[in-house]
């Protein structure tokens, strides 16, 4: 699987340079029920087969409690786009987060250069992460994060290589807390996956939702 790499922000500001971690706090028996039932809603979520997900460690310091997941979108043996998603939990609450729990993401995709030289498609990225979550009716607040955009070019022994262009997502939204203390955890794992398969360039997976765009897929995507 296509790991995720960076730092994550969690919107918080001060937090980006938090180290990965054992993921000592996603285990810990004093675990929230909150926290608890937010973790168990993640792992019992059922996702469109396209999407690979698995377990990761979660960073540290960013909350006492935190629960990481990495996602690859494949096609065939092509990985198409990956990302990770943290899910933090502070019972205190966060004056940042307006909540007591946060989700951050990555998400990356190569693109087609003419796609990538677009100047609406940062904006338009961004739509689509607050669109997937308005698409299933998630209540969330404090939405903040950067649409970033790069461009590699080959020299010398690598020359060969055509040039390649990445879309990367960074972003954190606060989700609303239902009865319970926790949030609906498992919808907004499948509106994250959501905008995966959208930045991968998938068809949409529901018939109602065939006017979405999404990405064209890069001219050579990664074999597996």
């Amino acid at each position: 699987m296509a790991a995720a790499q960076g730092r994550l922000s969690d919107g918080a500001g001060g937090m980006d340079d938090a180290k990965e971690g054992d993921g000592h706090a996603s285990r810990t028996p004093q675990a929230p029920l909150p926290f608890r039932a937010a973790v168990d809603a993640l792992k019992a979520a059922r996702l469109r087969p396209q999407v690979e997900i698995e377990q990761v460690p979660p960073p540290q310091r960013l909350a006492p409690f935190a629960y990481a997941l990495e996602a690859t979108v494949v096609d065939g043996d092509q990985d198409l786009a990956d990302g990770r998603l943290v899910l933090l939990h502070n019972p205190a609450g966060h004056d940042a987060w307006h909540g007591t729990f946060r989700l951050v993401t990555l998400v990356r995709a190569e693109l087609e250069p003419e796609m990538a030289a677009d100047p609406l498609l940062p904006d338009v990225c961004w739509s689509w992460l607050t669109g997937a979550l308005q698409a299933r009716g998630l209540g969330y607040g404090e939405p903040s994060g950067t649409v970033t955009r790069a461009s590699s070019h080959y020299f010398g022994g690598l020359s060969a290589r055509p040039a390649a262009s990445q879309i990367e997502i960074r972003a954190s939204w606060t989700p609303r807390e239902q009865l319970g203390g926790a949030p609906d955890t498992a919808a907004h794992l499948a509106s994250w996956c959501d905008l995966l398969a959208q930045v991968a360039g998938l068809p949409p997976a529901g018939p109602g939702d065939a006017s979405v765009v999404t990405l064209p897929q890069r001219r050579d995507p990664h074999s597996r």
